[in-house]
């Protein structure tokens, strides 16, 4: 659920290196590919979208503790998880420590087998979500802060569904834009990450949500476009170094 709400101050990242040309030249054609993806879409352009306008988020929601059921048995590794930079190198921007781990199924469409194997009734539920391209266990620790960002692709949604949620839950938030959303164990939460977000978990206990991305319903022929922009970007070496990570923590 969400409520507007003035933005906290962000804490910014610092000591910017140069990035590589292929990704600025990539950035700077995803934002011309992202205002003709605004104009496009079939859901319109805003911060959060509303959960309920979309048929594959109740079967998510139904079977919420049978997704718990089998996440409790992955956070009894918790530590032995890997963190979100050791998987995609470029969130090394945002998060340097060990309190954001992650347990991916799917990266941009790459099915990742044996972590799928160990959640078999999960795999089956994202796998059962339309246009679903990316799905992982999103592990925030105690205390753990995640600064203001954007996503880089307008052509996806973002969804959340709360698993393990503490409180108090106003101390357990994301802010997309001016907006300020909060998770619910069994809800869901679904936002434009273009827009320029953070996160914060200031409880003491772990926060645990099944992240999505799911392709951005769109009009022809925006949603061609779509399709396209996003297999480039499966195939950059972004995408595929981050995937040559996740195998190698598969492999241990």
């Amino acid at each position: 659920m969400k409520e507007s709400s003035p933005p906290p101050t962000a804490a910014r990242p610092s000591g910017k290196r140069r990035k590589p040309w292929y990704i600025r030249t990539g950035r700077r054609l995803l934002t011309s590919v992202d205002r003709f993806i605004a104009r496009q879409s079939r859901v319109g352009d805003p911060t959060f979208f509303d959960p309920a306008e979309f048929a594959w988020v109740r079967p998510l929601e139904a079977d919420w503790q049978t997704i718990r059921a089998e996440l409790d048995g992955i956070l009894r590794e918790r530590d032995a998880l890997p963190n979100f930079q050791d998987i995609s190198e470029d969130q090394a921007r945002i998060s340097k420590d060990d309190r954001w781990k992650t347990f991916f199924f799917y990266g941009y469409g790459y099915r990742m087998d044996v972590n799928c194997a160990r959640c078999p009734e999960t795999t089956r539920l994202i796998e059962s979500v339309p246009g679903m391209r990316t799905a992982f266990f999103s592990i925030l620790a105690p205390g753990k802060h995640i600064p203001a960002h954007r996503g880089p692709y307008k052509g996806v949604m973002r969804y959340h569904l709360g698993l393990q949620v503490p409180e108090p839950r106003e101390r357990c938030r994301i802010r997309v834009g001016d907006d300020i959303g909060y998770w619910q164990e069994g809800g869901s939460l679904m936002f434009d990450d273009t827009y320029e977000h953070e996160v914060w978990n200031d409880t003491d206990g772990v926060r645990v949500v099944l992240f999505l991305d799911v392709m951005r319903p769109m009009r022809f022929p925006g949603a061609l476009v779509n399709r396209l922009a996003f297999n480039l970007i499966r195939l950059s070496p972004y995408v595929q170094r981050a995937r040559r990570n996740q195998e190698r923590w598969s492999q241990r």
